[in-house]
């Protein structure tokens, strides 16, 4: 192999695993137990709004400001509804408890095409595995739920590291946990900025998943690009 990696780190949403369905279409299904016909794309937008201006308000999911993520995301739901015109209190409340608990479950997410796959190689091959992701405290148990956690030999999420891609420091926390160097670390994930310039700004490898539709962003050399996560252990040993 060229590339002398010991540890490979990884994005979740949109690498691994992704949405079965819409946020909205979700929303609709939780409303709808409750009798309420609300439309799916209205709910696309008002989580949209909702989820923006809470993230500028409580970045990170409130870990510096002292919210849970619990809290955090109840306020998302119950906002998101409010913005589509459900106001009933004790329905809010019901549908965002039960919405955390949905989002949790295998049930919500997917894998990616190849993804198990390649982890499954990967590990094969020798490479410590990790998990670097902006996400809540939700994740160990999605993982777990996803039959993927086995994989790696630790999960770090954004609201356990206190810092969120692109922040570097989220990066050295995982290399520092991995006890490797970044020159001996590439990370994996979808997001240009957030993923693969984040950790090569911290001299860590890294690859962009990048599906064909998204256009061409050119300071992306082809080979780090990869098509589908199939492509990754001939793009490490080339």
């Amino acid at each position: 192999a060229m590339l002398k990696l010991r540890l490979l780190t990884w994005d979740v949403k949109d690498t691994l695993l992704r949405l079965r369905h819409s946020v909205g279409e979700s929303y609709a299904a939780a409303a709808r137990a409750h009798g309420l016909q609300v439309q799916p794309e209205t709910l696309s937008r008002s989580f949209r709004e909702a989820y923006g201006a809470q993230s500028r308000r409580y970045p990170n999911y409130g870990r510096g400001q002292g919210l849970s993520s619990r809290q955090w995301w109840a306020d998302v739901v119950r906002q998101t509804f409010r913005l589509s015109g459900v106001q009933d209190r004790g329905v809010l409340t019901v549908m965002a408890e039960k919405l955390y608990h949905d989002f949790c479950s295998a049930r919500n997410w997917e894998l990616l095409p190849g993804a198990s796959q390649t982890l499954s190689q990967c590990q094969q091959r020798g490479f410590r595995m990790a998990v670097v992701s902006n996400f809540d405290q939700r994740l160990e148990t999605i993982l777990c739920q996803c039959h993927l956690r086995h994989h790696f030999d630790f999960v770090l999420s954004s609201e356990a590291a206190g810092f969120a891609k692109p922040d570097g420091r989220i990066f050295q926390r995982a290399l520092s946990l991995a006890g490797v160097p970044p020159g001996q670390a590439a990370h994996i994930g979808d997001d240009y900025a957030r993923d693969y310039r984040a950790a090569r700004a911290l001299g860590m490898h890294s690859f962009l998943l990048r599906a064909a539709q998204q256009g061409e962003q050119p300071e992306v050399p082809p080979e780090h690009v990869l098509p589908t996560l199939g492509h990754l252990l001939a793009r490490i040993e080339k």
